[in-house]
C-alpha cells in the first residue's frame, strides 16, 4: 500500500477486475460491453494491475501485461504498460506520477530491463522517461489504382479459413516475423483468441464480420490477412471499403501475392488500413506508389528500465566503442556513462550526452542519433561520437510493433 496524496494504491483482487475494466474505460469515457470484461479479463494479470482508491472510491488505473519483446539480436521481457487512466474528478493531482513510479519499481523487482506502451497523447510519457520507438504508417487507395509495377504471376493458393482454423494456422507465421521484428512482442493462445483474433458484433463500426485469409507456398502457410467488408452501394454501384486488420508475410513473394488477393476482392472501391511499418515494402511495389496516400504516426513508446541488461542483450554493429551520458531523473540508478558496446558503465569522458527517453528511441533502431541531433535532443561532447554512435546502433530491419495493446 503505497501513500499518494492522500490516496492508496493497491492490486484488484481476481473477482474484482470486471470493476478495474469498468473504471479504466470510465477514465476514457466508454462503458465496456459484458462481452469485453470477459475477453479482457482473459488477457489481464491481476497482481499487475494498479488502482487508486479515494477511501471507498476507484478513482485511476495503470497495468502491465507480461511480455517477450524482439530487439535487435534477440529478445528480452518486458512490461507491456497499458490500462493507464484517471477520472476527470482525480486529474492534476500527481497520482499518474506516483502510479509510475509503483510501476517502474515492480518492472524493475520482475528484472524486465524495459516497459513498453501506446501513447493516448503523447506529451503524456516522455517525462517518465519513455522515448517514441517506432513509427507506422496509414494506408489508404482507390482499388483501380493498386496496380503492380511487376507484372508477375500469381503464385501460391489463397484460401477463407475460419477464426477457429486461424488461431491454429496464423501463430506459426506471426512468430517467423516477430522473431525478425524488433518491437514486436510474442502472443499467447489467449491472446489470439481474446483479443487479434476477437470479433464482438458491437466493435465492427459498421462493417461485416472479420475474415480470414491464408496464402500457401509450397503448401505451407507464407501469409495472412485479417479484414472487414464495409458494405456501400452508390445508385447501384459497389464502392464497399475493405478494411484490413493485420497483414503478415515472411517473405517479399509472399507480401505481394497476399496484397494481390486483397487488391482482388470484389465490390470494393477502397482499401484501408492502419499501423504498417513506416518503410513498407508495398510502396516500393506498385506503379504509382503515391495512390497509397500513406501517413505517418507515432507507435511504440519504450523505456529502458535497467539500462545495463538493455545493452547488455541488445546486438550491435561493428564499430569502434562509444560513451554516452544519460541522464534520468526518474530511474536515477541509470544515470551515468555507459560504453557501448561493452555496456559499462565509465568514469572517462562521454562522447554524447542524452536522457533516457531518447536513448529509448534509438534502442530499436527506429531512429538515429543524428536524427536526434537535428531535432536537439543529443549533445556530441566528442567530434565522431554520433557517426560512431550510429554504426554501433544501426539495423538491418526497421523496428514495428503490430498491435495496440
Amino acid at each position: 500500500m503505497l501513500d499518494v496524496a492522500g490516496l492508496s494504491i493497491s492490486s484488484p483482487a481476481p473477482a474484482e477486475v470486471g470493476e478495474f475494466i469498468r473504471l479504466c474505460e470510465a477514465a476514457f469515457g466508454h462503458e465496456p460491453h459484458q462481452e469485453e470484461i470477459e475477453r479482457w479479463g482473459r488477457m489481464l494479470e491481476p497482481e499487475r494491475m494498479l488502482w487508486v482508491s479515494d477511501g471507498d472510491l476507484k478513482v485511476a488505473t495503470a497495468g502491465a501485461f507480461t511480455f517477450r519483446l524482439t530487439i535487435p539480436g534477440g529478445e528480452l521481457p518486458a512490461a507491456g504498460v497499458t490500462a493507464v487512466g484517471v477520472l476527470p474528478s482525480h486529474r492534476r493531482r500527481g497520482i499518474l506520477t506516483q502510479m509510475m513510479r509503483e510501476q517502474l519499481d515492480d518492472v524493475r523487482s520482475r528484472e524486465e530491463p524495459i516497459a513498453v506502451l501506446w501513447a493516448s497523447e503523447a506529451s503524456i510519457y516522455g517525462r517518465f522517461g519513455y522515448g517514441l520507438a517506432t513509427k507506422a504508417a496509414k494506408i489508404e487507395i482507390d482499388r483501380d489504382r493498386a496496380v503492380f509495377r511487376e507484372r508477375a504471376e500469381p503464385v501460391g493458393v489463397t484460401r477463407l479459413v475460419t477464426l477457429e482454423q486461424a488461431a491454429d494456422i496464423l501463430p506459426d507465421v506471426f512468430e517467423r516475423v516477430r522473431r525478425e521484428t524488433p518491437g514486436m512482442f510474442a502472443r499467447t493462445r489467449t491472446w489470439w483468441e481474446a483479443s487479434a483474433l476477437a470479433d464482438p458484433e458491437h466493435a465492427r463500426q459498421g462493417s461485416g464480420p472479420l475474415f480470414c485469409v491464408v496464402l500457401e507456398l509450397d503448401g505451407e502457410a507464407e501469409a495472412y490477412a485479417l479484414y472487414r467488408l464495409k458494405s456501400n452501394w452508390d445508385e447501384g454501384v459497389p464502392k464497399s471499403t475493405l478494411r484490413i486488420r493485420e497483414v503478415m508475410a515472411t517473405s517479399p513473394v509472399a507480401l505481394r501475392e497476399i496484397w494481390r488477393f486483397l487488391f482482388g476482392v470484389d465490390l470494393v472501391a477502397r482499401v484501408e488500413t492502419w499501423g504498417v511499418p513506416p518503410d513498407y515494402p508495398l510502396f516500393l511495389m506498385l506503379t504509382e506508389p503515391r495512390r497509397l496516400r500513406m501517413t505517418l504516426g507515432d507507435a511504440l513508446w519504450l523505456r529502458l528500465v535497467d539500462l545495463e541488461a538493455a545493452l547488455t542483450a541488445r546486438a550491435y554493429a561493428d564499430g569502434e566503442p562509444v560513451s554516452i551520458e544519460v541522464r534520468d531523473s526518474f530511474c536515477e540508478w541509470n544515470e551515468g556513462v555507459w560504453r557501448v558496446p561493452d555496456a559499462e558503465q565509465s568514469d572517462g569522458d562521454p562522447d554524447l550526452r542524452l536522457e533516457a527517453a531518447d536513448l529509448g528511441s534509438v534502442y530499436l533502431g527506429g531512429f538515429s542519433f543524428a536524427e536526434l541531433a537535428r531535432a536537439g535532443r543529443v549533445e556530441e561532447l566528442r567530434e565522431g561520437g554520433l557517426a560512431r554512435a550510429d554504426v554501433l546502433f544501426r539495423t538491418d530491419v526497421t523496428p514495428w510493433c503490430s498491435e495496440v495493446f
